[in-house]
């Protein structure tokens, strides 16, 4: 049996990988979360090959009491602080998950892991260079320090594998969403407010863009990589590559669910939104061979599932 290891996996990404993986009679996996941003509601129930563990990845006796009673085959690392507004209102906090990372990569080595999988972020990218944005363009033009600590794990995971032979897979998480998304992420809290009949607000004039996969897409996507053993020492932008336009996200979730709110407009952000989003993501499409969820398709889900809403989406 393939022991595996998910740090964050209470998350709205972490646990849907959970969800998928233990479904897996082969594997037993095991979730370590500290719960600050994800709910044990998340996760799976009634498999005799799960468990989860409340743990603080950023420390070292906590993870390792975990990693050397499971001696794990492979570790998804996704736990971080995440969030535009909860990045920058904690920066320090942003900056311990160096920590978590050394923690993984130093219990990792020595403990027989095959293979790490690491949540990396389009934020590496700061404000683009080019559209879209290619794996092996990272200009480094970002000051912000969720985006400087993703690159630095990042750069850890390429010097462990140089130095002890460690395998490696980064995963640069372009926006994801999803039923199981926190309500201050842009696509959860703009269905909530519309289902209420509420304004939405919009930093700026809202023609900034970005892309969203639906969380079915990704979870697939680093499915097929993990089993299929690809992308080896390599990294891979997860994301879809349409834009949308925030405000357009807005008014398409107000049609959609049949809403009278209203958009409203605040200061833009000083820092930390960025004008696009768009990866290339050719080497996600090579891997999963089939269309992506449209937006329009992911809200419906979300309303289905996380609202019981049976809507249809307007012709």
């Amino acid at each position: 049996m393939e022991r595996i290891l998910i740090t964050g996996g209470a998350g709205n990404i972490g646990s849907t990988l959970a969800c998928r993986l233990v479904q897996n009679k082969n594997y037993h996996v095991v979730v370590a979360d500290n719960l600050l941003t994800g709910s044990v509601h998340n996760l799976p129930v009634g498999y005799d090959n799960f468990t989860y563990i409340k743990c603080d990845v950023n420390n070292y006796n906590d993870l390792s009491a975990v990693m050397l009673s499971f001696r794990f085959n492979y570790v998804f690392h996704y736990a971080a602080l995440v969030g535009v507004k909860r990045t920058l209102n904690n920066p320090m906090k942003v900056l311990e998950d160096i920590e978590g990372i050394k923690n993984v990569l130093n219990l990792s080595k020595n403990t027989g892991v095959k293979r790490v999988f690491y949540s990396s972020s389009s934020e590496v990218y700061g404000e683009p260079v080019e559209f879209p944005q290619n794996e092996e363009t990272t200009p480094l033009n970002s000051r912000l320090p969720y985006a400087v600590v993703k690159n630095v794990g990042e750069a850890f995971f390429r010097s462990y594998q140089k130095e002890y032979g460690l395998d490696f897979t980064l995963f640069r998480f372009f926006n994801t969403y999803g039923p199981k998304q926190s309500a201050d992420f842009v696509v959860t809290k703009f269905i909530d407010l519309a289902l209420k009949n509420q304004d939405i607000p919009i930093y700026g004039n809202g023609h900034q863009t970005r892309t969203f996969l639906y969380i079915d897409d990704n979870v697939d996507a680093t499915i097929k990589i993990f089993e299929h053993g690809l992308s080896l020492n390599d990294v891979v932008n997860i994301g879809n590559s349409k834009e949308i336009r925030i405000i357009d996200l807005a008014r398409k979730i107000i049609d959609i669910v049949g809403s009278s709110s209203s958009i409203i407009h605040f200061d833009p952000l000083k820092e930390g939104d960025m004008t696009r989003r768009q990866p290339d993501n050719s080497k996600m499409l090579s891997i999963l061979n089939n269309d992506l969820v449209s937006i329009e398709e992911g809200i419906e889900k979300i309303l289905n599932i996380k609202y019981k809403v049976d809507n249809k989406i307007p012709v």
